[in-house]
């Protein structure tokens, strides 16, 4: 099975509320979509969002490095030699890790297919189903109550709360999620690098000191900032999460080595897709630290590859997948179960995703 082409096109899924961070404010999915068609007529399809206040990609960019670089450089590579696909994907381009993990979901979808197999399997992992959290965005106190609520109403038992923008008001936030849900439901707080080192350490403790019980808080200082990291990590009870500060397996190795935080988050679009990720968990499972599956503002294609990922490897307790459940549709046939906050797989060969939208 070789490669034969390779195309990209662009698709738009209205989120069913916006979408709001420390960073950004989103109200639409506007992703690049790839499709990579082999030499036998079978289809892998991957997905990258344009979040370059994070990674730097853009939506021409991630084009642009794909058409201009990538599609060249693959062109009637064999599928079968997965290795040398992927080491002349990561090689042919520096960084550009959104447009490189968009194909490196279509050629683990390909290679999937060529094997007649799902891909969480033929890594190595059975685990059917698995539960994921649920985003609440920051707004006022009692919209994110409200949402919250919302979401246990739903089934959600574990809600990431967005915060960083008001210092220790962000512990009312907290507070009042904490009483309306009540003690049951587990709380993970994503500051979005909203905070400094001594500005998270004074917050996180506030927390600490109202026994709100966090499960752990994702990333409070800059991406940049390891010691300042690293000094909250040190400084409080709860468990730290990198999230922005790991992109590479190099970086997992820094983290890891400095004790700069407790837990890691691997996103698709941060390692250059499911290759990239595999050489953290590696690392992770080397030294005993858990991690994390999560995504951008992704639709269910790209979440699928994430969710594979998280089926196979046991080093990944806990998951960041809902990305689906903030679209207001799903465009996209097949894949795995999205049933609020369990994914389960299914037995379809490669991702299982086996339809896009008619306009690619």
């Amino acid at each position: 099975m070789k490669i034969a082409d390779i195309r990209t096109d662009e698709i738009f899924i209205p989120l069913a509320v916006p979408f709001k961070t420390a960073l950004r404010t989103v109200e639409n999915v506007e992703d690049i979509v790839v499709r990579i068609t082999a030499d036998t007529g079978e289809v892998g399809y991957g997905e990258a969002p344009p979040t370059a206040v994070i990674t730097g990609d853009t939506k021409g960019s991630i084009r642009c490095a794909i058409e201009e670089f990538i599609r060249p450089a693959l062109l009637g590579m064999d599928i079968a030699d997965l290795d040398a696909v992927m080491t002349k994907l990561h090689s042919c381009i520096q960084k550009n890790t959104s447009a490189k993990a968009a194909v490196d979901m279509a050629l683990y979808d390909l290679w999937g297919k060529l094997y007649k197999a799902p891909v969480y399997r033929l890594l190595g992992g059975s685990r059917r189903e698995f539960e994921t959290d649920i985003t609440i965005s920051v707004n006022p106190v009692d919209e994110m109550v409200r949402d919250s609520v919302d979401a246990v109403r739903r089934g959600y038992s574990i809600l990431k709360v967005k915060v960083g923008r008001e210092g220790l008001k962000d512990v009312k936030r907290i507070e009042e999620i904490r009483k309306a849900v009540g003690p049951d439901i587990a709380l993970r707080v994503d500051a979005n690098q909203g905070w400094n080192a001594k500005e998270a350490v004074r917050i996180i403790r506030a927390m600490e000191d109202k026994g709100l019980d966090i499960d752990l808080v994702e990333q409070p200082v800059n991406a940049h900032d390891l010691m300042g990291m690293k000094l909250v990590t040190g400084a409080v009870y709860t468990p730290i999460l990198a999230d922005e500060s790991v992109f590479s397996a190099e970086d997992a190795v820094t983290i890891i080595r400095e004790r700069a935080a407790d837990l890691i988050n691997i996103k698709l679009m941060k390692t250059g897709g499911i290759w990239g990720a595999l050489k953290i968990c590696s690392i992770a499972e080397a030294f005993g630290v858990e991690c994390m599956i999560g995504c951008m503002l992704e639709s269910k294609l790209a979440v699928t590859a994430g969710a594979h990922l998280a089926a196979a490897k046991s080093i990944i307790t806990r998951a960041d997948l809902d990305g689906p459940s903030l679209c207001k549709e799903d465009p996209f046939e097949g894949g795995p179960l999205f049933l609020e906050n369990r994914i389960v797989m299914t037995d379809a060969p490669g991702l299982g995703i086996e339809g896009i939208p008619a306009s690619f």
